[in-house]
């Protein structure tokens, strides 16, 4: 499924650029960047997250399949594309805004390869809807929260409002702030039924970025409402 949240955000993005009256031969080179990033930041993530277990076998993790975590592959797939976009001369909010829909619906589709393989599951649970995974990683046989379904339903509909507001003449990373704060949102509340190691105060991992992300989102949007109203102040003075 990454292959496909690949492909499908080319599609889109090659449209906005289109769209945008920007070069859509960017799409092809962003996405591979992305690609590459991605991959490297979500195993340097995994690896520092399970230390204990690199260290017994650095070579079999690094060149394993599995290990690919969302976190690591958002903050390298992000420093890739940003030395991409940089040598190009582009704006970086600019592209942060019309990838942040690319973003969540690349996550939406990666969780539905989750729930095909049988991994990220949640916790025990008695609702009609729990499912077993006797073949996940690792196996279940007591009903779970299918977490990585409703992370693919709340993904599909966070996309589905930055996409629908991409229109919209908001200044440059106001899109990409609601996206932090919405995506942080879903990932800190999904933690809650998912089984992972606390680290602070009871959160896991996934809950502190996601709190971080929240914050950033909510300073930029606060930014850049303080940047547009002195704009706004300065333009009535003149």
């Amino acid at each position: 499924m990454l292959m496909v949240a690949f492909m499908v955000d080319y599609y889109l993005l090659t449209k906005e650029l289109k769209r945008l009256g920007k070069d859509p031969e960017m799409a092809g080179d962003a996405v591979f960047w992305a690609a590459i990033g991605g991959i490297v930041g979500s195993k340097i993530y995994y690896m520092a997250e399970n230390f204990r277990a690199f260290s017994a076998d650095p070579l079999g993790m690094i060149f394993s399949g599995s290990g690919l975590v969302f976190f690591g592959g958002l903050a390298g797939g992000m420093l890739a594309v940003t030395f991409y976009i940089k040598k190009k001369n582009e704006p970086w909010l600019a592209w942060a805004d019309m990838v942040s829909p690319l973003l969540i619906l690349g996550y939406a589709i990666g969780r539905i390869g989750c729930f095909l393989v049988g991994d990220d599951y949640g916790v025990v649970t008695d609702l009609p809807w729990g499912m077993t995974f006797p073949k996940g990683a690792p196996p279940t046989l007591v009903p779970v929260h299918p977490t990585q379904v409703y992370e693919t339903v709340m993904g599909i509909g966070i996309f589905a409002i930055l996409w629908k507001l991409r229109t919209v003449p908001w200044p440059h990373g106001r899109r990409f702030a609601l996206y932090l704060m919405l995506a942080g949102t879903e990932r800190l509340l999904i933690e809650f039924i998912r089984t992972n190691n606390e680290y602070l105060l009871g959160l896991s991992g996934a809950q502190i970025i996601s709190i971080c992300m929240f914050i950033i989102g909510i300073t930029l949007i606060n930014k850049l409402g303080k940047a547009s109203h002195d704009d706004s102040a300065a333009g009535a003075e003149t």
